[in-house]
């Protein structure tokens, strides 16, 4: 291997190269990399406020980086939760947070920073949660340091290491009635149990190929979360030439003959309607497999289909159609614009005509059932995050998880059925 080719690098190399001031890095590299961003969601506040205030920090480094975001606990539904959001208030104000997203002002952490351009390609930042891999969906690169967020608050940073990288080649186009969801979930269940010949923990997914063009942020952002939960390190997107056009950092490209640890290549075309079943989003079967399956409950939103193009294409599915009796069907836009385009441009008077339930915007039923939730022996089929026992509420319930078609589908019919049907 020539000199050329050993300094090659790809673009999320490129990134953490810069923001840990470094020429060059390559994979099992340590970094301390300085962020553009530290995001903080409002589980996450009172801990760090205790732990650095118990250690004697009256303090942060850089507070006009910081930004915190309640999304989890938006409509105050205990006191405990009234307590929690008048701490972070308190704290916000006490440690000079620079950005401030409170309850009703921006919505959920993983997707408006993304819609306001707060998140541009090119920017290394750090988060509490692990869905911000949404902002692979721009080309940023956020890493996800749950409870270590106390020390990026009071030091700046905190170690990184470089991630080996795989390469997912995409081609050709979904078919009706199919999703980026569904492409999620097939490629979480194939790293889950090795279809795909690679290793996927604590890896770097980088999307490629001829039909990216095509993938709009919508498409992009359900991709970057459907496949986090399976042990990836982060998902990325090359950024496209409009999302480029306002970044601050020249092109980082990746360079011909970067390294990537495996390549996988999947043609959309081949995609049919999936479900994760419950246990796992990486527990991917084909939505004909449990067609009939009944459902108390049916969620729309989260962080990797709260979209407004998400609520868009669902609608379609409603119109025209009622929510069947005995089914509490939950609708949770993304954020605070996404609410506002969907009352303007009709939509929501789509959903509340259909008897769906409208939540504001935030995590909704995502945040382990503090809205909406589940009760022991109900079925709820969602676009959430995730299914794992207890997500909504009570452990015995059982949530699938499906796409917005396949979610609309299902709270018409009373019942799991194939969105192609729909159509």
């Amino acid at each position: 291997m020539n000199n050329k080719s050993i300094r090659a690098m790809t673009s999320p190399e490129k990134i953490l190269a810069r923001a840990a001031g470094r020429a060059f890095v390559q994979p099992g590299d340590i970094l301390y990399p300085d962020p553009e961003l530290v995001i903080v969601h409002d589980g996450a506040v009172e801990m760090a406020w205790q732990e650095l205030s118990g250690i004697g920090y009256g303090s942060i480094m850089n507070p006009q980086r910081v930004m915190f975001v309640t999304d989890h606990e938006v409509a105050y539904t205990t006191q405990r939760a009234v307590e929690r959001g008048r701490n972070i208030r308190r704290i916000a104000d006490s440690w000079q947070v620079g950005q401030f997203y409170d309850t009703g002002r921006g919505g959920h952490g993983h997707i408006f920073p993304i819609e306001a351009g707060i998140i541009q390609p090119g920017m290394f930042l750090f988060s509490y949660d692990m869905h911000c891999t949404n902002y692979g969906a721009v080309g940023a690169l956020c890493q996800m340091v749950g409870t270590e967020i106390t020390t990026v608050l009071g030091t700046g940073s905190l170690w990184v290491q470089v991630p080996r990288s795989i390469l997912v080649r995409l081609s050709g186009q979904l078919q009706v009635g199919a999703h980026a969801r569904d492409v999620g979930f097939l490629l979480a269940s194939g790293f889950s149990c090795g279809r795909w010949g690679a290793p996927h923990d604590d890896r770097l997914i980088e999307f490629g190929g001829p039909a990216l063009p095509h993938l709009d942020l919508c498409t992009r952002v359900a991709l970057c979360n459907s496949i986090t939960e399976v042990g990836v390190n982060n998902v990325y997107f090359a950024p496209t030439p409009a999302q480029m056009a306002n970044s601050p950092y020249p092109d980082f490209a990746s360079d011909p003959g970067a390294h990537y640890e495996a390549v996988i290549d999947l043609d959309l075309s081949s995609i049919t309607p999936q479900v994760a079943m419950p246990g796992g989003p990486d527990r991917s079967a084909d939505v004909a497999s449990v067609a009939g399956q009944r459902i108390d409950h049916a969620f729309l939103g989260a962080c990797g289909s709260g979209m407004y193009e998400d609520f868009e294409v669902a609608s379609r599915v409603l119109q025209g159609r009622k929510v069947a009796p005995g089914v509490r069907f939950f609708v949770v836009p993304g954020t605070v614009e996404t609410a506002r385009r969907m009352a303007s441009n009709g939509l929501t008077q789509t959903f509340l005509d259909a008897g769906a339930v409208l939540l504001p915007p935030g995590c909704g039923p995502c945040a382990g059932g503090a809205m909406a939730p589940l009760g022991p022996g109900e079925v709820s089929i969602a676009t959430a995050a995730t299914n794992h026992a207890g997500r909504f509420g009570a452990n015995e319930a059982e949530i699938y998880l499906g796409s917005p078609l396949t979610v609309a589908a299902a709270a018409v019919a009373g019942c799991i059925v194939d969105p192609r049907l729909s159509h």
